[in-house]
Formats: C-alpha cells, structure tokens, sequence
C-alpha cells in the first residue's frame, strides 16, 4: 500500500518536475525535445498542485478548502507572471493586465457558467446562497475596478498605468478588500459560503469521500510546496517557448496572458464542475469567485513590489473592448446571483462573454 501510494501520479510528477528543473536550469539551449518535455512536466506539476490542494481543502472543510485552492490557484498564477516579466523586458509592459483580466473573464464566465450549465442540465435548477455569492461578486468588480478600470483614466502620468503612489494605493486597498473577504468569508459570516439546499436551508456536509488522515495531509502540504517551486521554476524556462509560439500562429502577444490563465484556472475549473455535479453549487461559485479575488488581490500587490526591480513599465488599464466585456460581466453576474437560483440559460450567456473574450482576444 505505501509503496503503490509513492508511486502515484501526484507522487511522482511534482518529483521529477523538480528534478528537471534542476538538470535544466538555467535553460539555455534546450532542444525542442527537452522544451516539449518541460512543457509537459509544467502542467502536470499545475496539476499536481492542485490535486494537493484539494486534498488540503477537504480536511479543513469549507469554505476554507476553496480558500486553500484559490490561494494555491494565485500562488502559481503570480510565479508565472512575475518570471515571464523578469524575462521579457518592456515587451512585457501588459503581461500583468493581460492576465489578470483574463482569469477574471475566465473565473466570473467560464468557471461560474460551465458550473452552473452542469448543474442545471442535471437537476434542473441550481440553488446558492445569494448574500454570500453577492459579497463574492461585489468584492470583484471592486478589485478589478481599483486595479484595471482606473489606470485608463489616471492623467498623473502618460498611458493606462499608475503613478508609484496610486500604484501603492491600489495594493493597500487589495490587500485589505482581499484580508476582510477571508475573515468574512472563514470567521464572521462563515454560513453565507456554505452550500444550500432548493430551500434555501444550508446543505449536509458532502461525506461520500472521508477527509484525508493527517499523514495524507501533510504529505500534501510537502509535496504542494514541490510542485509550486516546480511550476515558478519551470515556467521561468519555458516562456521563450510559449512566446515563441503565440507568434508563430499569429496570436497577438497579448494572448500569453490568456495562456497562463487557461493553464492555471483548468484545474479549478475542473473542480468546480465537479462540485456542481454533487449539487454544490455554493463550492463552484466560491471556487470561481474566490479564484478572481485572489487573483487580484494578491498579484497586485505582488507585481507592485516587483516593480522596485522590474524597472519597465506597467500597463495595467483595460482597452476599450475589454472595459466593454468587464462591465457587461459585472452586469449580467449581478442578475444571476440576485435571484439565488439559475437555469441553464444563465450558463450560457456566462459562456457566451468567454466566447467573446477569446475571439477578441485572438481577433483585437
């Protein structure tokens, strides 16, 4: 038994990830064999991560296990974009911007409509908590307001970004936004994030699994931490190769940004559907909101430290197209979470803006 649990995939893929990192580091003059080989070192490790996240998530419970993922989520997203802006120099003025836009259309249309279009399809109507679920929303038109809206009108200096004060400003206010949803979310209004019933009563713990015995736990705790330093370090050699080919198609540059996000929002993604699929439709909302406040409130921050040794600029206010689909987001996602029900015809319109974004993403 313990020797078929060391040789598991979530096992062995954050070992031999950090294991290349390490042969192939500093990465310079890697053949297309070993970048290919990387390349799929570097999502499983995404994988992987999460797998362990999840696993951490079930013995806290909720909704403190969709922090864990959310923040574990974050973790990744942030190495990513950090290390793919020490690399590209000036060119990757926007990196930033790009994709934490990106993991907002992703997470508030494409995590949260898929959810709710699996469950719909399934019991016909969903039910979540709207007072929760509505404090999750309204958290993240704030943040992406403070953080990608106002850059495009600022006039302190020339061009969609913040002075160094307003850029502090804008980190502050994330980190506070971001710390009072935590409390809210694990201490003071904890009930709110909770899964419901069609009556609006909160739900019975979900127990088909049992929680993980806290061996299993810390296990996931050491090899979480393995993957992440696998996935910083790993991404770090392969952003030449995801440049590289985002021209090669023809994609704008810009669509490096939409890359990173689909790599590390896939597997929540994937939780999130399974978690409407047992009729927790509150685990997916939180999943998928909670991914996008992270998102934000916590690379902000981070990128605005980073910027002491960066040194190029940073765009971070929104285009004209992209202020369009955050605004009709923002708007349609206040009419689905109001009523606290939906149908699969809510699924669809979320999925519909992530159409939108990724046409127009590809066809600016």
């Amino acid at each position: 038994m313990w020797l078929r649990s060391m040789l598991s995939w979530n096992v062995l893929v954050p070992v031999l990830a950090i294991i290349a990192l390490a042969i192939a580091w500093p990465g310079k003059g890697l053949g297309i064999g070993m970048v290919i080989v990387l390349a799929l070192l570097l999502a499983g490790a995404v994988l992987t991560a999460v797998h362990h996240a999840e696993v951490i998530a079930h013995k806290v419970g909720e909704p403190f296990g969709s922090l864990v993922l959310a923040v574990a989520v974050t973790v990744i997203e942030v190495g990513l974009i950090v290390t793919l802006m020490v690399s590209g120099g000036p060119e990757t003025a926007t990196l930033a911007r790009d994709t934490i836009f990106a993991a907002i259309m992703i997470t508030t249309n494409g995590i949260v409509g898929l959810s709710l279009l699996v469950g719909a399809l399934r019991y016909g109507v969903t039910s979540f908590n709207a007072e929760g679920t509505g404090a999750e929303l309204a958290t993240v038109a704030t943040l992406g307001a403070l953080s990608l809206v106002f850059p495009t009108f600022t006039t302190t200096v020339p061009g969609p970004e913040y002075s160094s004060s307003q850029l502090v400003f804008a980190a502050v206010a994330s980190v506070v936004l971001y710390a009072t949803f935590v409390f809210t979310q694990t201490v003071r209004h904890r009930d709110f994030f909770l899964p419901v019933t069609d009556e609006g009563t909160i739900a019975a713990e979900d127990d088909h699994a049992p929680p993980p015995t806290r061996r299993q736990t810390a296990a996931s705790i050491v090899l979480l931490l393995i993957a992440l330093i696998a996935v910083v370090g790993l991404s770090k050699l392969e952003s030449p190769a995801i440049e590289a080919a985002v021209d090669a198609i023809g994609f704008p540059q810009s669509f490096v940004g939409v890359v990173i996000a689909m790599l590390v929002l896939l597997p929540e993604t994937i939780a999130a559907v399974r978690a409407a699929r047992r009729r927790r439709m509150q685990i997916s909302l939180n999943l998928g909101y909670g991914s996008a406040i992270a998102s934000i409130g916590l690379t902000i921050p981070v990128i605005a430290l980073a910027t002491i040794w960066l040194g190029g600029p940073l765009h971070l206010g929104l285009g004209g197209t992209q202020l369009v689909l955050f605004t009709l987001t923002v708007i349609v996602s206040v009419l689905t979470v109001v009523p606290g029900r939906a149908t699969r015809l809510q699924g669809c319109v979320h999925l519909a803006l992530l159409a939108a974004f990724l046409f127009l993403a590809v066809n600016p």
